[in-house]
């Protein structure tokens, strides 16, 4: 005679991701991002940043709209090599850190072009400014009998006070915002849950049981 034979639920293994609570995985990437913003801006060297301003006067046989154009047309050329060169024994660095550190800005109301310089060091931030923007107005000196435009000093740069990179707090905030915010993706993509337990099985009892026990009735 054979006998039927139920199987004993058992526990189902659980992973650890789904064995913690919901708001950890925020939690945890809220605290490693904090971690690793703050600490980029404690071990990240701090930069300084200073700008140099230079303005485009038309002469007798132009006007204002043609200063404006040419000005357009300095901005442009003022990060170029030749201008670069120029600025470079007064900047006191090599002309690769100018091409990298030195970027122009321009104005499509005012003739004005503003050369900014960034550095570790707020005076090496100023000269390398100061530099590019005197061998600008150079340049635009030698072609002034042709562009009846020339281009003047406005301001000169300045040591910084303060540095223009953010702080340790800033990166902090910005490294725990997007560690919350992949904690949250983490969470959705987190498998779903099973059942603890496997449904219970229970084996069908073959011809010749059924027959024996319908003989004992």
């Amino acid at each position: 005679m054979t006998q039927n034979h139920t199987r004993r639920p058992r526990a189902s293994r659980r992973s650890p991701l789904r064995a913690l609570p919901p708001w950890s995985l925020v939690a945890a990437g809220v605290v490693a991002g904090g971690l690793l913003g703050g600490g980029y801006g404690v071990l990240r060297a701090p930069e300084y940043t200073a700008t140099s301003y230079v303005v485009a006067v038309p002469g007798d046989r132009s006007d204002t709209a043609t200063a404006l154009g040419f000005a357009q047309a300095y901005g442009r050329v003022a990060t170029e090599i030749a201008v670069l060169g120029d600025a470079q024994a007064r900047a006191g660095v090599p002309l690769a850190t100018l091409r990298e550190s030195v970027h122009t800005a321009t104005s499509p109301d005012a003739p004005m072009v503003a050369v900014s310089a960034t550095a570790t060091r707020p005076a090496e931030a100023a000269d390398m400014a100061n530099a590019v923007a005197g061998a600008l107005t150079r340049h635009a000196d030698a072609a002034k009998a042709a562009t009846h435009v020339e281009l003047l000093q406005f301001s000169r740069a300045v040591r910084p006070a303060e540095p223009a990179s953010p702080s340790a707090g800033v990166t902090g905030l910005v490294g725990a915002a997007a560690g919350g915010l992949l904690g949250g993706l983490a969470l959705l993509v987190r498998p779903g849950r099973r059942g603890e337990e496997e449904p219970v099985r229970a084996t069908v009892p073959g011809p010749a049981v059924a027959a024996d026990a319908h003989g004992r009735l």
